[in-house]
């Protein structure tokens, strides 16, 4: 799938930002112009970023680069969750886990915890527990998988985050910075473009505009076409 022109970005939706009351001024070197109180994204600008997204996130995937796709936000979980599936990277849809990468070590604990109890159950050993046992023990399961699943295959930090809404997540990104590890991702127009290492500035609200954009990388990045999703209205702006 090539880059999509401005025309397919702008019937995505791609093009709007938040209101003028809700913005970051060091956003407006990416912004068209105001219509009816909301900013409107240059998508000169949005199509050329995401190339270079695109191809950064290219080299590190063609290299086994571990890239982590990160987005709790609800519209955007099924898009996630192909992402990964699809690159076989890790993915983060539920609640950031304090920690994730700036601890660890602790957290590596847990997932080891999590994978052996998961691996009772698939193998049956924990049928020596009692019923009582077994109960508490399939609670446990449940809300790690929860927490865990997403990052199961995870055996360091990653190399690389992908964030969708930079706002939303910001522990991610902060814990990524502390580490140095480069952050890329959607900015929209009430973010920080600072805190990326190279960011598409665009709409993080659109299921249209989260979906080209998701599905571009994907497609860029080898993975398969990522399942339709409801498309939504777009407002028109005069």
């Amino acid at each position: 799938m090539p880059i999509p022109s401005e025309k397919d970005l702008l019937t995505a939706a791609c093009h709007l930002g938040h209101p003028k009351t809700r913005w970051n001024p060091r956003m407006a070197p990416y912004l068209y112009g105001i219509r009816k109180g909301v900013h409107i994204f240059d998508l000169e600008q949005t199509k050329a970023h995401l190339e270079v997204v695109c191809d950064a996130l290219e080299k590190m995937q063609k290299e086994g680069k571990v890239i982590l796709f990160v987005s709790t936000k609800q519209q955007s979980i099924p898009l996630i969750e192909n992402i990964g599936e699809s690159l076989n990277q890790p993915t983060v849809t539920k609640k950031w886990i304090p920690g994730l990468m700036t601890n660890w070590s602790t957290i590596k604990q847990r997932l080891k915890y999590y994978l052996d109890l998961q691996k009772s159950f698939q193998s049956g050993e924990v049928e020596k527990y009692t019923k009582k046992e077994r109960t508490s023990m399939r609670k446990k399961l449940a809300k790690l998988d929860i927490a865990l699943s997403g990052v199961a295959s995870m055996t360091k930090p990653p190399d690389a985050i992908f964030v969708l809404d930079a706002v939303r997540d910001y522990v991610a990104i902060a814990e990524a910075r502390k580490l140095h590890i480069p952050v890329y991702g959607i900015c929209d127009s009430n973010a920080e473009p600072s805190n990326f290492t190279a960011f598409i500035p665009a709409n993080d609200d659109a299921v249209g505009s989260l979906t080209i954009i998701v599905e571009t990388v994907q497609e860029q990045l080898g993975g398969k076409p990522v399942k339709k999703t409801t498309k939504e209205k777009v407002p028109v702006l005069e």
